[in-house]
């Protein structure tokens, strides 16, 4: 019967979880087994192995053959090297102690290795995220330099209004008390005349009365003369009625005289 160190699939989709099997080889892949050998997790970083290194040893030299997997895992853990190191004691090589102290060198040299690879790992993890921080901490201090720059320039654009308003106020306020003064100084100088006028006012009253009283007087004048002038013309002619009629009244005298005799 042929006999494979494979790995069955366990865990759920997207998550896969692997053991580590001695199983036929015509056996389904999740089907029976012959032996477990350890768990393979492949989603940890680094990937997390646990492998009874002696058992697969033993395997290995009873002729079971890895999947390609399998055979990196095995390598790996070192269960081809001790493989190894058992085939050289079988050859009398060296005994069975240098064996396990050879081994027991490389697994470690191999905890270093791996244990410099978390470290590297964690390092780089802790520097990603650090630049991560470093990269949030820019763009929100950039916001907050935005944020302050916006509120500057809106605080500036308020004082500017402020500004041109007050300065609008004061050139009306300065407007209007130059309109006022101009105002003043324009009644300051038209009650300046009144005043002289006011303080003339009796000559000046007496002025016009006294030509009124001229006036009267002449026009009165006028009409006395006029008044005499036909005074003496109904005068005269009541004369030249007086001288016609005379003359008339003296002949129809003497006629009478002259009829009488």
């Amino acid at each position: 019967m042929s006999v494979k160190i494979r790995l069955q699939r366990h865990g759920k989709k997207g998550k896969p979880f692997f053991h580590i099997v001695v199983a036929d080889a015509r056996a389904k892949r999740d089907g029976k087994f012959i032996e477990k050998l350890g768990i393979y997790n492949p989603i940890t970083n680094p990937a997390t192995i646990e492998l009874n290194v002696d058992a697969a040893v033993k395997w290995l030299n009873n002729g079971a053959q890895p999947s390609d997997t399998a055979r990196a895992i095995l390598s790996y853990k070192g269960a081809l090297y001790k493989k190894h190191l058992m085939g050289g004691v079988a050859k009398g090589a060296f005994d069975e102690a240098e064996a396990e102290k050879r081994f027991g060198a490389w697994l470690e040299e191999k905890e270093k290795q791996v244990s410099g690879k978390s470290e590297g790992l964690a390092q780089s993890k802790a520097d990603a995220k650090k630049a991560a921080l470093d990269a949030e901490t820019k763009v929100n201090q950039a916001r907050l330099d935005a944020a302050a720059k916006i509120e500057a320039d809106a605080k500036a654009e308020a004082d500017a209004k402020l500004a041109e308003e007050k300065a609008a106020a004061d050139a009306k306020l300065a407007e209007e008390k130059a309109a006022e003064e101009a105002k003043n100084a324009e009644e300051e100088a038209a009650n300046a005349p009144v005043a002289e006028a006011t303080e003339e006012t009796p000559e000046a009253e007496k002025t016009v009365v006294e030509n009124v009283a001229e006036k009267i007087g002449g026009a009165a004048a006028a009409v006395a003369g006029a008044v005499g002038a036909i005074a003496e013309t109904v005068a005269d002619v009541s004369g030249k009625i007086a001288e016609a009629v005379a003359p008339k009244t003296d002949a129809e005298g003497e006629e009478s005289e002259e009829t009488k005799a």
